[in-house]
């Protein structure tokens, strides 16, 4: 009787996402939250999308720096759940604090509501990257 072959072990996979890009997911998030309090306040933001409308633009808009906030923390699991509400709720405060202080606009709870709700949805985003990446690399 001879013995098995050994199993060809798969190389382990590094789930961890470069420096680079999450330097760069962090360079994302800012630019985005100097776009918004620049942005909010041109005239051109005042009425820009009507109800309800506005809440699925904050919710798309907050999506993207939920999983910017996400991929440049580097986490998984909770930790980047966590990771894309707090930002996306913090760029949200921020953002919904400066309306009040503009002329034709106003800070409202149901817009910081869909900005949290766009944060998860970033975090899906962040998730089923991390997912997709990993399959790419074991392939």
């Amino acid at each position: 009787m001879h013995p098995a072959p050994p199993a060809t072990a798969r190389p382990v996979i590094d789930p961890t996402l470069p420096l680079l890009w999450r330097m760069l997911a962090l360079i994302f998030l800012l630019l985005m939250a100097v776009g918004l309090y620049r942005g909010g306040a041109l005239p051109i933001a005042v009425g820009l999308f009507t109800p309800p409308w506005d809440k699925l633009a904050h919710a798309l808009t907050f999506a993207l720096i939920g999983a910017a906030s996400a991929l440049a923390s580097g986490e998984r699991g909770m930790a980047l759940l966590a990771s894309a509400v707090l930002g996306a709720v913090l760029v949200g405060a921020m953002d919904e604090w400066h309306q009040r202080f503009l002329p034709g606009r106003s800070a409202g709870w149901d817009d910081l509501l869909a900005d949290a709700a766009g944060g998860l949805l970033g975090a899906a985003v962040a998730q089923l990257f991390y997912r997709l990446r990993q399959r790419a690399m074991q392939a």
